[in-house]
């Protein structure tokens, strides 16, 4: 039990090292029934990243409140997808009501959408919630949905880190220990080439998400930064010594055919069939994976830079309203409410793998508690939270287009089109004329 409430508390602990901002969104006012609301809830959630958990949680909301019915809607492509689609749907007037909005994300949609403000919302709406938001998160870790002049514009929702999965049935086949996994990025280049000289098959693969939150965790970690801020503004400052040598090490690992460049359908995949030794991605795919995989998963840390701090941004997301219609509201606000409740929020966890930010869930969840405690690889990721940043967010109306273009560097890095030096560079710069 202590060290249970040791682990919680590295959470907050961790989360307290986070500086987010931002705000957004716009609803269509059509008039609902009184009898029964309908909204719509976005999310990035596919079949094998908590689908199936988002399905039994709507359901089970439905079948609590007969006056309002949840439907939900999967958004491809992660939160660039989700923001894109958002996007189009506010302009057209007919956006969601709930909304899984990526870390990322927070400043483009601070910037860019309008949104409802939960705070006020409550106040007029439903005055008895109004302490909800004080009463169920630690104030740095409700920080984390709030723009840098405190406005609240989301929930805290789903917190994750990157870690590293391991098939210890192809670690041992390659004459590897699996109960001593890569500590450093040296050690895992060397353990990927044994793996693919001793068994044939790949030894590492990293997600390839259309984001850049794992690079950006190798990148940091080696002492590199995203992003920066000149006389106020901020500025892309990925283009430097360290970054290339993280970035060109993934690289070269893909060249001499120890690493593997791939969609993630793709690399997953062979990874769960036993044909990839390492896989580095969010521990929001542990359930997936511990119930998917032909063998039984571990999970290491995130290897570090020998020398240097681990640095890992936080992923996951916030939960936004974009509610303006009053019936609507209400229902939304007690959507979000059952989503963020002990019992929802430890189905979420244990179907996914993210960790939930509310606090006390130990104490109010038997089954988050014994879930900790009897699993090794929960354990781990949690271990990683005191090492968490934020993820950087590129702001201004330019920042998916920005997005994108870092996204895009990444396959003329892996696929060997040029150096890690020199795309790194140019992209750095067509970034810094865009913000």
């Amino acid at each position: 039990m202590k060290k249970f409430s040791k682990l919680c508390a590295v959470l907050c602990a961790g989360a307290l090292a986070l500086s987010l901002s931002g705000c957004g969104g716009e609803q269509n006012t059509t008039k609902t029934s009184d009898k029964k609301v309908q909204i719509e809830y976005w999310h990035v959630a596919a079949e094998s990243f908590g689908g199936a958990t988002v399905k039994e949680l709507v359901a089970d909301f439905n079948k609590k409140h007969p006056n309002i019915e949840v439907v939900e809607k999967y958004n491809p492509d992660m939160y660039k997808g989700l923001t894109q689609n958002l996007q189009a749907a506010i302009a057209s007037g007919k956006n969601p009501d709930v909304v899984q909005m990526g870390w990322s994300y927070l400043n483009y949609a601070a910037e860019n959408f309008k949104y409802t403000d939960l705070n006020s919302m409550l106040a007029k709406e439903v005055p008895g919630d109004k302490d909800f938001l004080a009463k169920n998160f630690l104030p740095n870790v409700l920080a984390l949905a709030q723009t840098d002049d405190g406005k609240q514009i989301g929930v805290p929702y789903s917190i994750s880190v990157p870690v590293l999965f391991i098939n210890p049935e192809l670690f041992a086949k390659a004459g590897l220990d699996p109960k001593n996994p890569p500590k450093t990025w040296k050690e895992l280049a060397a353990a990927a080439k044994q793996i693919k000289e001793k068994t044939g098959d790949v030894g590492f693969f990293m997600q390839e998400y259309a984001d850049n939150w794992a690079q950006q965790a190798i990148i940091e970690s080696n002492g590199g930064s995203m992003l920066k801020k000149v006389d106020g503004k901020v500025k892309a400052s990925f283009a430097t010594p360290e970054a290339a040598e993280a970035y060109q090490l993934l690289a070269d690992m893909v060249q001499n055919g120890s690493g593997l460049h791939a969609t993630n359908e793709e690399g997953f995949q062979a990874f769960l069939s036993g044909k990839v030794g390492m896989v580095c991605t969010t521990i929001g795919k542990r359930a997936n994976f511990e119930k998917s995989a032909k063998f039984p998963v571990l999970v290491a840390r995130f290897p570090i830079f020998e020398g240097k701090t681990l640095k890992v941004p936080a992923g996951g997301n916030f939960l936004m309203m974009f509610s303006k219609d009053s019936a609507k509201q209400k229902a939304a606000w007690e959507f979000i409410k059952y989503l963020e409740s002990p019992e929802a929020m430890s189905k979420w966890s244990t179907g996914t793998g993210y960790l939930p930010p509310v606090k006390d869930i130990e104490k109010n969840s038997p089954t988050f508690k014994e879930l900790v405690q009897n699993n090794k690889n929960v354990q781990v990721a949690l271990s990683t939270m005191p090492n968490l940043v934020k993820w950087a967010s590129f702001p201004g109306a330019n920042g998916l287009q920005a997005e994108q273009m870092l996204i895009d560097v990444r396959d003329v890095i892996l696929s060997g089109k040029d150096s890690a030096k020199n795309a790194l560079t140019q992209t750095e710069e067509k970034i810094n004329k865009l913000l």
